[in-house]
């Protein structure tokens, strides 16, 4: 029970100090949102009002304390570009870049993990040698890169997929996994290099270990001893790298939602930036160093569901 309440107080100490340095790393940046609203040629006077209806007259430790408690009950401010509530704009927007990151973890690991164990089990064949040859390829290329050439390939050529836009769940479940399918690909092809690679090489450091010889002098099947044995322990140090991997994978994904045109909170981050919409701005740099926290909580929880003996180290 100390183990998930220690964890418990370092992500909420996590988060208030990410709060506070998004709050006031905003509050340093040139620009004043009420010019920004009333524009270049307003009247001073309506200025003054507005910076004090928007209490940008009010001191910064006040000005924090009142947006962190409105921040709590789901007040998250007025977006100075669309005149309307952040949290409304941030529910239409949440979704697509959920469904883009669980598909591109999806794809990772549905064909890194298999991919991984493959090159291990053929270690020093020549199709081993190719996949392993492929996916430093694949390491190497950045996820911006492999969507121009993926549209080039799968939309402009053989027209599968669709260039660009995103159609919701709702309308059409097969329109919205077409959508999504390229876009995920893209971000999913340096995770499944990444998985297969430190996969392989964790499988043959643990097929050396002295547990492995005792279960072949026992007569154990090569195969049951790959899956319930050396593929388990193998797993430990891959959760750590499904987590950086998803990190990576909401970064990426700003860069890639521009490229396929999809309504999700990367381009929303580089609208906002563009426009100077700061309450927008600040509060999805928040909200997604928000999830980097909470995937790296999530990743030490795996951690003892996959080897309880970490209990007894912690």
């Amino acid at each position: 029970m100390r183990f998930y309440i220690r964890k418990l107080i370092m992500l909420a100490t996590t988060v208030l100090l990410v709060s506070v340095i998004t709050f006031l790393v905003f509050q340093v940046l040139p620009g004043d949102p009420a010019q920004i609203i009333l524009g270049v040629d307003a009247d001073p006077h309506q200025l003054a009002a507005l910076r004090q209806t928007m209490g940008l007259d009010r001191p910064v430790a006040e000005r924090y304390m009142t947006w962190i408690k409105n921040a709590v009950v789901g007040d998250l401010g007025q977006s100075l570009r669309y005149q309307r509530p952040v949290a409304d704009i941030l529910a239409e927007r949440v979704p697509v870049t959920v469904s883009l990151a669980l598909l591109s973890l999806t794809l990772t690991l549905a064909i890194g993990v298999p991919l991984g164990t493959l090159v291990a089990r053929n270690d020093g064949k020549w199709p081993a040698v190719w996949l392993s040859a492929l996916t430093q390829l694949g390491v190497a290329m950045p996820s911006f890169w492999l969507a121009f050439i993926l549209i080039l390939v799968f939309s402009v050529t053989f027209r599968l997929f669709p260039t660009y836009g995103y159609i919701p769940w709702g309308e059409d479940p097969l329109g919205a996994l077409r959508s999504l399918f390229l876009p995920s690909l893209a971000l999913a092809i340096p995770g499944i290099a990444v998985v297969t690679r430190y996969l392989r090489n964790t499988l043959l450091d643990q097929s050396r270990m002295d547990y492995v010889r005792t279960a072949r002098s026992k007569g154990l099947r090569e195969k049951g001893i790959m899956y319930r044995h050396i593929l388990r322990n193998a797993l430990i140090p891959v959760v750590t790298i499904i987590g950086l991997i998803i990190t990576d994978t909401l970064g990426g994904s700003i860069v890639v939602e521009n490229v396929f045109a999809l309504p999700g909170l990367g381009n929303l981050l580089i609208t906002s930036i563009g426009t100077r919409d700061l309450p927008l701005v600040q509060t999805l740099v928040l909200y997604i160093a928000i999830l980097v926290v909470g995937i790296n909580f999530v990743v030490d929880l795996l951690y003892k569901v996959i080897d309880p003996r970490i209990r007894l180290k912690r």
